[in-house]
């Protein structure tokens, strides 16, 4: 569980005043159980300070935070114990892999210091870590090691309405292994960095291309695991359309061509009238946490929602069109382009996706009373 505060503070401090060597193996973190009695000191750390940052200028970039949290695992064990250590690059295996997760914390408007729905990344990730014969967290540590990581990072949590704590929980397998079988030991990482918008035109509306020559998962492939097999992929089609002045790919199936998926880095959504759709989970699409949000929230706000297969052609009928994720939040799409035709969506006035974004960031950020449960306060 995530000490008291002035035991963290006093960690912190003992970290600082430290001195770390450049590999992780080496590094004087603290376990997540019993710390040593060396730590318990005076401390000046001080709760209210801030990283010194241009919050202003903040965009969708790594900026290495203070502290970093690390468990080990060996193939046939179970995860134990883990420990903050400063940030810093890792020693491993140049032959591992991993799977990894992202969520945010937001500092609210009279301090707090609020997690959205970690437990659903948890359970993400131990359904993907299953896909790929990993071991992995239980909900509970990784619940622990996303508070204790966040707490350490606190000074770098933008001011309200200046970004968020972007947090990035890692699992990946760090034991040498040469044949095609799982790696024989593992770790579990947590590190943060602060962030903004992820798009380079922040919150202006997104202008997609569909890249039929490029699919992102195929069925019975790995599509609804977040493992940097489902990115890689995409980088070459990204890339391209960039180049002709696009913001992002939407992909399509890889069965038929036809159907929506997603895109590169988020959920995509339609609405017509009162009906929102979005493509339905089928083991190729990431089941997005904004996504699984939006679709409640969306519910709560009398919308008819539906998850069902979508034909690209339905897109020359839609009024609104919008992307849900983690890094994204909910962004409007202004155009998607398909074979030489650019259909445009609406993008000004009353916007259903506007609304729901708006719920989406009062919960997450305090401003609206959760009822349901989906917000974690870090003391």
């Amino acid at each position: 569980m995530v000490q008291g505060s002035s035991y963290i503070c006093s960690l912190v401090q003992s970290l600082r005043s430290a001195s770390f060597p450049s590999k992780l193996a080496n590094y004087r973190g603290y376990t997540s159980r019993a710390a040593s009695n060396s730590l318990h000191h005076p401390s000046t750390y001080s709760d209210d300070e801030y990283a010194d940052v241009d919050w202003d200028k903040l965009g969708f970039g790594l900026t290495p935070t203070d502290y970093m949290y690390v468990m080990r695992c060996s193939k046939d064990d179970n995860f134990k114990e883990g420990r903050l250590s400063r940030f810093a690059n890792i020693e491993i295996s140049p032959s591992a892999g991993g799977i990894y997760e992202g969520t945010k914390a937001n500092r609210t408007e009279d301090g707090r210091i609020l997690l959205f729905r970690p437990d659903q990344n948890a359970t993400r990730m131990m359904h993907g870590a299953e896909r790929l014969c990993m071991p992995s967290p239980s909900i509970q540590q990784f619940v622990d090691a996303v508070k204790e990581t966040v707490f350490a990072n606190k000074r770098w949590i933008p001011p309200p309405g200046k970004g968020s704590l972007y947090v990035r929980p890692l699992l990946v397998g760090t034991g040498p292994i040469l044949g095609l079988a799982p790696a024989p030991e593992y770790t579990f990482l947590v590190y943060a960095s602060p962030v903004r918008n992820y798009f380079k035109d922040g919150t202006a509306p997104l202008n997609l291309y569909i890249d039929e020559e490029f699919v992102r998962a195929s069925p019975g492939g790995a599509g609804g695991v977040k493992t940097i097999t489902n990115y890689a992929p995409v980088l070459k089609a990204i890339s391209r359309a960039k180049d002709r002045g696009f913001s992002d790919v939407l992909y399509l199936d890889a069965v038929n061509r036809k159907y929506l998926e997603e895109v590169s880095s988020c959920n995509i959504f339609i609405v017509k009238g009162n009906r929102i759709s979005t493509p339905a989970i089928s083991g190729t699409i990431l089941q997005g946490i904004t996504r699984k949000s939006i679709l409640e929230i969306a519910r709560d706000h009398g919308y008819q929602v539906e998850e069902r297969a979508i034909p690209v052609d339905d897109l020359g009928d839609a009024d609104e069109v919008f992307c849900t994720g983690t890094a994204v939040g909910v962004a409007p799409v202004g155009s998607i382009t398909h074979r030489n035709r650019r259909i445009e969506f609406k993008t000004e006035g009353s916007l259903i996706c506007k609304e729901l974004y708006s719920t989406l960031v009062g919960l997450q950020t305090g401003r609206i009373e959760d009822k349901k449960g989906w917000t974690v306060e870090i003391h």
